[in-house]
């Protein structure tokens, strides 16, 4: 698998850079968000480089399948199984880095602040 060299998210796939690695499973990891908006904020991403999740889920079902199922456990884990599940889309929708994530949030009732 070729990563992007300048893909911040891909250094964490390749253990280049660190992070806190919370879960993982053979094609996804899962990791603390270094600004967190919830008690729980953990970023899902697939191993391989996808720029976003309609791009990931045309390519690779089943990775998306993956993510979803990690996304579970480190709700279940971390969150009681009461977890929100966000991928932004594009720098208008708020993703700042293109290697798709999903968002998990949880640990507290959540509101509804989509915009």
């Amino acid at each position: 698998m070729s990563l992007p060299l300048d893909c911040l998210f891909c250094k964490f796939v390749a253990g280049t850079l660190a992070t806190e690695i919370v879960a993982q499973n053979e094609r996804a990891i899962a990791f603390r968000d270094i600004n967190p908006q919830a008690p729980v904020h953990v970023l899902v991403i697939p191993r391989e480089h996808y720029a976003d999740v309609a791009t990931l889920a045309a390519a690779d079902p089943q990775a998306l399948a993956d993510l979803i199922e990690l996304a579970q456990e480190v709700a279940l884990d971390e969150a009681d199984g009461e977890y929100r599940l966000i991928f932004n889309s594009g720098p208008l929708a708020g993703q700042s880095v293109f290697h798709v994530h999903g968002h998990v949030l949880g640990g507290r009732k959540l509101g509804w602040t989509p915009a």
